[in-house]
């Protein structure tokens, strides 16, 4: 089963420094059809304005991606991390017990992320931080790991749940495949470019909810990089 979701269908908000498109219910985007896909909970497709950003705000129990498509975003938090994570690159928040961060483009360009929700698989373990560069050329024409909570991902950012995200880049009529074990939940999004996932034509920026597919054939129909999540039910 896949499930296009256009994305023009999907939910937002336009608070001037910040343009976010929710593939999922959040804040004051309410959808009870799409509360989530699995152990996935939030996908964000947000556009920060220049000089501007998230203020100081706390989280916990959720592990919290940062792809970033455009620019740049700088992290602090009360940990005492700081960061500047660039296009391509991923920063892996685990809330945990509880921590306190601000993401601010200081950027003269607007920035552009994914940012990604997923829950854990326990409460109540210390915060963590941490980011990393993944050079485009390394995923091209495959996917790979990016962050993982999956011991064989040894090179990928470490999730606490039973989940991974993948990135590849793919040429146009290039294909890549990934295989689906039975009872995963998977979602993709192309960050940029058009492909056909199993045959279904998945445009920029539209989400795929993907299930009971064995392997994803993915095929792409003019360059793309893309994002997909792998998670539990």
């Amino acid at each position: 089963m896949i499930e296009r979701r256009p994305f023009d269908s999907l939910g937002g908000a336009d608070h001037g420094w910040l343009k976010a498109k929710h593939h999922f219910s959040f804040a004051s985007y309410n959808d009870s059809s799409r509360m989530g896909w699995g152990a996935l909970r939030v996908w964000n497709d947000d556009t920060i304005a220049s000089q501007s950003g998230f203020p100081p705000h706390p989280h916990a129990d959720m592990e919290i991606i940062t792809y970033v498509r455009e620019g740049a975003i700088s992290h602090k938090d009360s940990l005492g991390n700081e960061g500047r994570t660039e296009a391509g690159d991923v920063q892996v928040m685990s809330a945990g017990s509880g921590i306190t961060h601000a993401e601010y483009n200081v950027e003269s360009v607007s920035t552009r992320i994914f940012q990604i929700w997923i829950i854990p698989d326990e409460s109540g373990k210390p915060p963590s931080w941490g980011a990393r560069p993944f050079p485009k050329g390394e995923r091209s024409g495959r996917f790979v790991a990016l962050a993982s909570g999956f011991k064989e991902d040894t090179e990928a950012l470490p999730l606490r749940t039973d989940a991974r995200v993948l990135g590849a880049t793919l040429k146009a009529g290039d294909t890549a495949e990934y295989a689906l074990d039975k009872g995963r939940y998977a979602y993709l999004v192309p960050s940029t470019g058009a492909v056909e996932i199993n045959g279904i034509r998945i445009d920029e920026r539209d989400g795929a909810a993907i299930r009971d597919e064995a392997v994803l054939r993915i095929t792409a129909v003019e360059d793309a990089e893309l994002v997909l999540v792998d998670t539990a039910a």
